[in-house]
């Protein structure tokens, strides 16, 4: 997958409205997230908004959690959609597959203890996103990702680019770079408004702090 050639990008993720999406990419957004995931309020119709979504001029990403290979299939299929983002429970024959539909893929990781990074490079991908690890939830909590286990990804894994999610606000992205070392910040909840909206003044701020750090 070809990221842009800033030096860290940032994707805004859970995106479900035209007027966000054109807010995020004015005020500096390099990737957009679209949920498809129907257990979470940020879930989108990728087929019911295709028109706007195909002339977004930014790179877009589906989510997808635990998708059936139908599913997975349908959503490969657009031709709009640059990559998938795979953020269930899905294992390493499920990555094959997905990775011969021929989208790049990002495989997110929630991170609960070193054991849980050791195979991170068996996914079929070299795009691994580390999120917080919330029993039953599938990100977009809010929950700061354990940052030492962070530290610890690229000495584990230096060959593979990290993206780095898990409660990521304008306050705090700028430290979790400089820990962490990501190629991509990944935010959601953290410009969001307090009615779940995303907030286009934060998400100017985010994308500001991630670039005079």
């Amino acid at each position: 997958m070809d990221l842009p050639k800033t030096e860290i990008a940032v994707k805004i993720c859970g995106i479900t409205r035209a007027e966000d999406a054109h807010a995020a990419i004015e005020a500096g957004a390099d990737l957009l997230g679209f949920n498809t995931w129907t257990g979470t309020k940020r879930h989108i119709d990728l087929e019911k908004n295709a028109e706007w979504l195909a002339a977004l001029p930014a790179l877009k990403i589906a989510l997808l959690v635990n998708a059936t290979p139908n599913e997975l299939r349908k959503v490969a299929q657009f031709p709009w959609i640059d990559a998938l983002q795979l953020h269930g429970d899905e294992d390493a024959a499920y990555c094959r597959a997905a990775a011969a539909l021929g989208k790049p893929i990002i495989k997110a990781l929630r991170a609960s203890s070193s054991l849980s990074l050791r195979a991170a490079d068996q996914f079929s991908t070299n795009h691994l996103l580390l999120d917080a690890s919330v029993a039953g939830e599938y990100g977009g909590t809010g929950t700061r990702v354990n940052m030492e286990l962070v530290r610890q990804f690229p000495e584990m894994h230096p060959h593979l680019t990290l993206w780095l999610a898990g409660g990521l606000r304008p306050e705090n992205v700028t430290a979790a770079i400089r820990e962490g070392r990501p190629r991509v910040v990944d935010v959601s909840s953290g410009v969001e408004g307090k009615d779940g909206r995303k907030d286009a003044a934060m998400m100017r701020d985010f994308v500001a702090a991630v670039k005079a750090r």
